[in-house]
């Protein structure tokens, strides 16, 4: 038997790995797994090239709890270890500047665990002493055994062991003693290790007999050695991928709505399946995620600085030897392989669109909806992508019908460009609640939109910002009467005065409904005589400010500002002529400061004030009047701001009116 101290230039690796890798110590149980595969796996190519000779057999990876003993026990058929590639690899470990090392690293356990080839000694986060019991597949080997109760002292020896391969032994630290529950830990390797290119064996298969569960003989073999990603598309069927994102989000009871297959040898080396789920609220953006392998051994599901952030709406796996998953976030996003890899994935999601587009647009404009955000989102954050989903990014009509921008220009191109030039796109929001402004829409022969998606308002932005060829412009159908939204000619004119519009003004605004959520003027149009008498509109870019402000936290100024409204008086229409008729006139009178040059004055200014009375005509209209409020209540009808008391004052108008 020898004893010796572990090659560390420093006594504090072990307190090192307790304490700071606390949080992940959970994947001590990954590293494990993963070096007896990797041990498999190279007896497995020694067998392929003639250096193994022997009878390869079962190469199942097995994890065993003794409950009695407190131990959890990794065992493998790989190559095993000789006495001397345990000093080599178990006792000299490269590790150097320890006490730098951990201030760097010591809020990043990804980085101390698998960069500086830790993964065996990431067992002392759980374990308070940890044995190896090996036996090396060369001939005339003699089996070891190593101990190390969690500190730089170690024992090693010869010993007896009957079959070549690996035992890894940890007795289990009373502090974490759920790493001896079966449920805890077989969860951990179907998290982990469940498409692993080996065999994991835990325990044996259970079924239910006579109504209580009984163990049967066979292995309960907890991973899928041959996934769907490392296959040949040719190989898979439609049903097969289906079948394989429900290995994945066992969870997840629809089906995706298609998938791309990612296959790539050079410059890099990546392989994967993505899958487009349907996206109907924000619970399904954040419940499944893009999982991130490294030769079949899960790593993370945190993939936002591997993949631009609109990709992470999708779902599947990412297996890439070549990304360096071992250092720190402000690295990765710079280093070039991740940079080629995000380049060539967003290119692969845009060219797979663009052809189930071409091929089945009929099929694609089905799942449109579905796949609305994640193209709007990919858009507005990607130029690269925009260039190419420009061709396929479909708007929709309130008749359900599908266009591309460039289709629906050109179907509205004549009908919708005003007196100056411009192509105004009209849509709406809430179709209902819109009802009246697209029915006059309609009959002036325009289409309008349905923009009601939460990226909707940020992609009409968009779109108006790179229009070369038109000033085009995105307008609410109820923004305005459409005959301002789209002006075809001079506006039309009225024969009343500004005091008599003024009066009006004053009278309609006395009456309005106070809070200060809500903020109302009053305006008069000369609007044509079949339009409403009284109507209600918002602001365009008021309006799209406070939608942006729900989604975006540098408009939050614009989200606590009251909405904005203006009820509009339609001159033209008779009941509003009316009114004017029934305005009482009155002579006031009213001072005016007159201001006048005085070359003789010692003032500054030159200039002398003289307080003036001069008679006003002031026009007046019963705020009583019903029919005042009966117009008012039902423009904010219209446009659903008449609620509670108010609409019920206005039912019971209603009703003694009739």
């Amino acid at each position: 038997m020898s004893k010796g101290n572990i090659g560390v230039t420093s006594n504090n690796i072990f307190p090192v790995i307790k304490k700071f890798l606390y949080s992940d110590h959970e994947i001590f149980l990954r590293e494990l797994i993963s070096n007896a595969v990797d041990a498999t796996q190279k007896l497995k190519t020694l067998a392929s090239v003639g250096d193994f000779k022997g009878e390869l057999g079962d190469l199942t990876v097995r994890v065993l709890i003794d409950k009695d003993k407190k131990t959890l026990t990794v065992r493998d058929r790989g190559i095993g270890m000789t006495a001397d590639e345990v000093n080599k690899y178990i006792n000299e470990i490269a590790f150097s500047g320890a006490e730098e090392f951990v201030n760097k690293y010591k809020d990043k356990a990804e980085a101390i665990i698998g960069h500086f080839g830790l993964g065996f000694y990431s067992a002392f986060m759980v374990a308070k002493k940890v044995e190896i019991f090996t036996l090396s597949y060369a001939e005339d080997a003699k089996a070891v055994h190593w101990s190390c109760e969690g500190n730089p002292e170690y024992t090693m020896e010869d010993t007896v062991k009957a079959d070549r391969g690996t035992d890894i032994v940890l007795h289990i630290d009373d502090e974490f003693t759920q790493y001896l529950e079966d449920a805890t830990i077989e969860n951990l390797l179907r998290k982990y290790c469940k498409f692993l290119p080996v065999e994991i064996a835990f325990g044996k298969k259970k079924d239910w007999k006579d109504g209580k569960q009984v163990e049967l003989d066979e292995d309960n073999i907890i991973n899928d050695v041959n996934p769907a990603w490392t296959r040949k598309p040719t190989e898979l069927t439609d049903e097969d991928y289906d079948k394989f994102y429900h290995e994945l989000y066992p969870m997840q009871m629809e089906e995706p709505l298609f998938h791309i297959h990612l296959n790539v040898d050079y410059p890099f080396h990546l392989t994967g399946i993505l899958y487009f789920p349907k996206i109907k609220n924000n619970l399904d953006v954040h419940r499944n995620k893009i999982q991130l392998y490294c030769n079949q051994v899960y790593v993370t599901d945190e993939v936002e600085n591997i993949v631009p952030e609109y990709l992470t709406l999708l779902h599947g796996v990412i297996d890439s030897p070549d990304i360096p998953l071992n250092v720190s976030r402000s690295y990765l996003q710079s280093d070039n392989n991740v940079k080629k890899i995000s380049g060539y994935i967003t290119k692969k999601v845009a060219d797979k669109l663009a052809e189930l587009f071409k091929a089945d647009r009929e099929n694609f404009e089905k799942k449109w909806d579905d796949v609305k955000m994640f193209i709007q989102f990919g858009m507005l954050t990607d130029e690269k992508f925009y260039e190419k989903a420009i061709g396929f990014a479909l708007l929709k009509n309130l008749d359900g019908k599908y266009f591309t921008l460039d289709e629906y220009k050109a179907k509205v191109k004549e009908a919708q460009t005003d007196k100056d030039g411009n192509l105004v796109l009209l849509y709406a929001q809430d179709p209902d609640a819109s009802y009246s402004y697209i029915q006059r829409a309609k009959e002036k022969g325009y289409d309008v939109l349905l923009m009601n998606g939460e990226l909707d308002v940020h992609a009409m932005s968009q779109f108006e910002q790179k229009a070369e060829d038109y000033k085009l412009r995105f307008v609410r159908v109820d923004s305005d009467i459409i005959e301002n939204i789209i002006k075809k000619e001079e506006a039309a004119k009225d024969n009343y005065s500004a005091e008599q519009k003024e009066g009006l003004r004053k009278a309609f605004e006395s009456i309005l409904p106070e809070s200060e959520k809500l903020k109302y003027t009053v305006t008069c149009e000369a609007a044509s005589a079949d339009a409403l008498p009284v109507f209600i509109t918002q602001n365009e870019f008021m309006r799209r400010m406070k939608d942006m402000a729900a989604h975006q936290q540098g408009l939050s100024f614009y989200g606590q500002m009251p909405d904005s409204y203006t009820l509009v008086l339609n001159t033209n229409h008779p009941l509003i002529q009316a009114l004017v008729a029934k305005m009482t006139e009155e002579q006031v009178e009213e001072k005016v400061e007159k201001k006048e040059e005085n070359p003789t004055s010692n003032s500054e200014s030159g200039q002398t004030s003289n307080n003036e009375v001069v008679l006003k005509t002031v026009y007046r209209l019963d705020g009583e009047d019903e029919r005042l409020h009966q117009l008012t209540d039902i423009a904010l009808l219209a446009s659903g701001l008449l609620k509670g008391e108010a609409l019920a004052k206005f039912v019971n108008r209603s009703v003694e009116l009739l």
